[in-house]
């Protein structure tokens, strides 16, 4: 199973990219005839060529061996992991881990307030409102959105999210997390 995943990931992979096999085998630093041996399913490549393939396509070697992704997906509500906190539900937008971006869609129900978690030093923080006005506070300071509004702050400090008017809100957090020492740039 997983050689014929692999087989049809390269290749699909390869063509969208309109790339040769030659082209993509020296960007690998493997011989073409092993790229040529992996398409065609018959190859059991070591973790080293599947690392090299992974990163001459830019894809996680779980993209290569994984089922083919079809063209489109539709995820329902459900699907997309949420969670609760002091009656905030913070869904997330995307199905997929981006790297070092967290996006957040957050309901606020009327007369509610949410404490942030600061996240490690650099991390930068965006928060959009969409409905209703949010209250923010970072660092002792207080900003209060209304729809349109956006504010960008530090994300290592102490903040809160608060919907002190009687309808419901809605905001979108966006957290750029800075580097670990050691995580690849």
């Amino acid at each position: 199973m997983a050689s014929r995943n692999l087989s049809r990931n390269l290749r699909q992979l390869r063509e969208s990219r309109q790339l040769s096999q030659e082209a993509l085998a020296r960007a690998a630093g493997i011989p073409r005839a092993t790229w040529a041996h992996l398409e065609s399913g018959q190859g059991n490549p070591t973790l080293l060529v599947l690392m090299r393939a992974a990163s001459a396509l830019q894809v996680s070697v779980d993209e290569l061996i994984g089922p083919p992704r079809a063209a489109c997906r539709r995820y329902g509500a459900a699907e997309l992991p949420a969670r609760t906190r002091s009656g905030v539900t913070m869904r997330r937008l995307l199905p997929d881990v981006l790297g070092g971006i967290e996006l957040d869609r957050m309901a606020l129900p009327p007369e509610t307030r949410m404490g942030g978690v600061p996240h490690r030093p650099g991390t930068r923080e965006y928060l959009a409102c969409e409905a209703g006005s949010v209250t923010l506070t970072v660092a002792g300071e207080t900003w209060r959105l209304e729809p349109g509004d956006v504010v960008v702050f530090r994300g290592d400090q102490r903040h809160s999210y608060a919907n002190t008017g009687s309808r419901a809100a809605v905001a979108y957090s966006v957290v750029l997390l800075s580097p670990q020492t050691g995580d690849p740039v």
